[in-house]
């Protein structure tokens, strides 16, 4: 049975999360706390952490970075904050998905159990020998889940490695932002697809030389982007 951590200070709300993930059949525990949240996140196996933004002691931006910087963990944040600044920060900082409030508890369930499905696939394939990508300077071994470019390794969060993998198994063709959001987060866009636009602007920074004229991941504009071989 799969564990997720909820860190939510409004009672009603983390109540409400746990009591639809729990009738999915997950075990959920519950953190009201920053700090108290960010402990049991580092000292406990977790499977999932939902981090709302804004938390007494220690924001949902800080846990996020520090989980980020020890586990690959899949991380949901929920804010009733809107701004795209504040979900780019998140996502930056190593967030798998940035939920909105008000959501559907049936949404959050969807996202939870997409996000759950594929680290239990990426964490649970055995190759015999490394599955590597190279193309022009890039190297991507699938199976050990490194890239280097230009000989340099480079850190990537689990899904600005699973969209430029995408892209590069699948070279010279033009994706939709609703498309890529399928195929990486394995969900309908839901409305929302700023989150593709914000990984490929971190992927550009660790890959390309000159991110206002790159030589690997291309805009195409009114379309959406494609890898270049």
């Amino acid at each position: 049975m799969s564990r997720i951590l909820i860190v939510e200070d409004e009672v009603d709300i983390a109540d409400l999360e746990k009591d639809y993930l729990e009738l999915s059949g997950f075990e959920v525990e519950i953190e009201h706390d920053g700090r108290s949240g960010l402990n049991r996140a580092l000292e406990e196996d977790f499977d999932l952490f939902i981090l709302d933004l804004m938390l007494p002691g220690l924001d949902g931006f800080e846990i996020c970075k520090e989980i980020r910087e020890k586990k690959n963990t899949p991380i949901l944040m929920v804010s009733a904050k809107k701004d795209d600044i504040d979900k780019i920060r998140g996502l930056g900082l190593g967030a798998d998905d940035y939920v909105t409030k008000p959501f559907s508890p049936s949404e959050l369930v969807a996202r939870v159990k997409a996000h759950l499905a594929r680290y239990e696939r990426l964490i649970g394939s055995t190759v015999a020998e490394n599955d590597v990508i190279e193309i022009r300077g890039i190297r991507i071994d699938k199976t050990a889940r490194r890239v280097w470019v230009n000989d340099e390794e480079k850190q990537f969060t689990t899904k600005e490695f699973d969209l430029l993998t995408f892209l590069a198994e699948n070279p010279n063709r033009v994706f939709t932002k609703e498309e890529l959001f399928q195929k990486v987060w394995d969900m309908e866009s839901i409305g929302d697809i700023a989150t593709v636009t914000v990984h490929i602007k971190k992927i550009r920074e660790k890959v390309e030389l000159n991110t206002a004229k790159p030589q690997y991941i291309e805009t195409i504009w009114g379309v959406g982007y494609r890898f270049k071989l």
